[in-house]
């Protein structure tokens, strides 16, 4: 039963997660490619978005392989078998709860570690992209609006980077506009920012309240460009991006990068652990629901609705959790309530499974008694 649980996760975490990657890839490809970037680029930024995927659709894969397993066991009868050998339903989910621990130590895996580093990595190359400035804001042929008030074109960029038939158009305030043209234009970093060096140009300034235009002829001219782009200098780290150490133990420095109080990523951090609570939960809720129905010729179609509507449940009482903790960092256990939940609906209904004749003996005493 273990090696078919493991079969069938592994089958349908590889559909889900391939499901979600195309869904944002397609849309981070659009992106891209309007930025002029790389074909390596996109599959770079796709696959450090992958453990975020996958830590998402690994509980998910876990329930509904367990339910399909289960399911196929009782139609096939096997489970009906093995419980007339003597196996109470508890012994029956012991292979579904070393099942759960394994999707559990592979939830904190990517919890704690891999959903950090890739996302870690990923604000890096966004901010390295973005510091690109031949892909953001130099594109040629099209003019371009970086700011309020200007204006901006290129005719054509060499392979070299030399920029060709530059035009800048800056509304130096609303009765005064200046207008620089020149031949060619070179892309200089320095410690001060990014500067535009233009060759063999012209300055028109036009000043609209007296109607007079002054023009200077020029060799060569230096335009910040610096206060036109937003550059992510990629020192500032995300929230998602620290360890799970960091979250639980932040310092004053962590907390002025992320803006986030020390009680708030105490939430988080343990938010990851209980996610990882949740992985272990799925797979056993879903064998829970399907075991306390019995066998039946008609299926377990009924049990495997059950089955869901209590995964809803449980990931409403997470959302509602979370949210409780985050308006009140004081309540931060309300993150496991999900968790904890999952396995009382586990326990009672393994519990109705071991004992199926009790409530119709309730029931029986009831209407006797009536």
């Amino acid at each position: 039963m273990l090696g078919q649980l493991l079969v069938l996760f592994g089958f349908f975490s590889l559909i889900l997660v391939m499901i979600y990657w195309i869904n944002r890839a397609v849309r981070l490809f659009d992106q891209l490619i309007a930025d002029g970037q790389s074909a390596w680029v996109f599959l770079e930024l796709t696959s450090l978005s992958l453990p975020g995927l996958i830590r998402i659709v690994l509980p998910l894969s876990a329930f509904v392989a367990a339910v399909y397993v289960t399911n196929r066991m009782s139609s096939d009868s096997e489970l009906t078998v093995v419980q007339a050998t003597g196996y109470s339903p508890y012994r029956l989910a012991r292979p579904v709860i070393y099942f759960g621990l394994i999707v559990a130590a592979m939830m904190s895996v990517l919890t704690h570690f891999l959903v950090p580093m890739s996302t870690e990595r990923l604000v890096q190359r966004s901010s390295e992209i973005s510091q690109d400035m031949t892909t953001t804001l130099l594109t040629a042929g099209e003019f371009l609006t970086p700011s309020d008030g200007i204006t901006f074109y290129i005719r054509e960029i060499s392979q070299a980077g030399e920029m060709l038939d530059v035009f800048i158009s800056e509304e130096v305030s609303p009765q005064r506009r200046v207008t620089y043209t020149a031949a060619r234009a070179y892309l200089v970093r320095t410690d001060g920012g990014p500067q535009l060096v233009m060759v063999n140009g012209l300055a028109q300034d036009l000043n609209t309240q007296t109607d007079r235009l002054t023009t200077t002829g020029f060799d060569d001219f230096v335009y910040d460009i610096g206060a036109l782009i937003t550059v992510d200098t990629g020192e500032e780290r995300t929230i998602n991006g620290l360890t799970t150490w960091e979250l639980l133990n932040p310092t004053p420095e962590l907390l002025d990068m992320t803006g986030k109080s020390a009680a708030e990523m105490v939430v988080r951090g343990h938010d990851r652990f209980a996610q990882s609570f949740l992985g272990f939960v799925a797979g056993l809720l879903g064998f829970s629901a399907l075991v306390a129905g019995g066998f039946s010729r008609f299926g377990l179609w009924r049990n495997i609705a059950l089955a869901i509507g209590l995964v809803i449940a449980l990931k409403i009482l997470e959302s509602s959790g979370a949210s409780v903790a985050r308006n009140n960092t004081d309540l931060w256990p309300f993150v496991y309530i999900a968790g904890f939940a999952g396995i009382g609906m586990s326990y009672v209904l393994l519990w109705i499974a071991a004992h199926p004749y009790a409530l119709k003996r309730r029931t029986h005493k009831t209407v006797s008694a009536t």
